[in-house]
């Protein structure tokens, strides 16, 4: 069996799949600008130089790891630390790959890690709704593409106005605060389920217990037993539903 997107797409820009990812891309993207602004800003607040924030927001590329890392390295915090709350926030990203995987499996490696570089949430849950079935199919690799480039257009044009801006303004404006604000925002509407609603609990009131460890640690402990809370939730809600069939 041969795999359709397998070959280079010589006219990726032009096939109605192409136009597609475009098109799907659009409505979201002045969120995703606002939230690179908000992100950009933080970076800055937080101590980092624009030379340090620009190497950030272009080789991380992940708002959520990048907030959560900032605190960390205002303190100080030792690398390790800093490194393994970055990976702890985007542990979602292996599930993202586990589903994303059957359908790039023959590219070559190099264009699949370029691809996973720019696929985020939002990109990987517009793919999957469209090409649900792993079959070949023709137009993947151009879908995608249609949602990668203007997805991370957004956040690094985002990005970058924040990192100018918030070393331009006054530090009494307190402009640190928008990072904190901007995914308590984002993360409310997401807790719409019990066992999102049972970790959130959960790694609030461990990050307010453990307040006093040393290099923000509270922060790393509170991510970890409410990711495993909202897994043992899920799995009991799950076994019920077995239960009842």
């Amino acid at each position: 069996m041969t795999y359709p997107d397998s070959q280079p797409d010589v006219a990726a820009h032009h096939e109605p799949s192409w136009r597609a990812g475009l098109k799907d891309s659009i409505p979201p993207l002045f969120g995703i600008g606002a939230w690179g602004l908000v992100v950009g800003v933080a970076m800055v607040k937080s101590g980092l130089t624009v030379m340090q924030a620009l190497g950030m927001t272009l080789v991380v590329f992940a708002g959520s790891a990048q907030l959560a890392s900032l605190p960390l390295i205002a303190a100080a915090a030792p690398v390790w630390v800093i490194f393994l709350t970055a990976v702890v926030v985007n542990l979602r990203f292996v599930i993202f790959s586990a589903l994303m995987a059957p359908h790039f499996a023959k590219l070559p490696l190099v264009r699949r890690f370029l691809l996973g570089y720019g696929s985020g949430d939002l990109t990987t849950a517009l793919f999957l709704q469209r090409f649900p079935s792993e079959t070949p199919e023709v137009g993947k690799v151009s879908y995608l593409r249609g949602l990668v480039y203007p997805n991370w257009l957004a956040w690094q044009a985002g990005s970058i106005a924040g990192i100018f801006l918030g070393s331009a303004v006054p530090a009494e404006w307190g402009l640190g605060f928008a990072g904190t604000l901007a995914i308590v925002c984002i993360t409310v509407p997401m807790v719409a389920t019990r066992p999102a609603l049972a970790g959130a609990l959960v790694a609030g009131v461990t990050a307010v217990l453990a307040h006093a460890l040393p290099y923000k640690l509270g922060l790393l402990a509170a991510v970890i037993i409410g990711m495993f809370t909202a897994m043992l939730v899920e799995g009991q809600i799950e076994r019920r539903k077995a239960a009842n069939v």
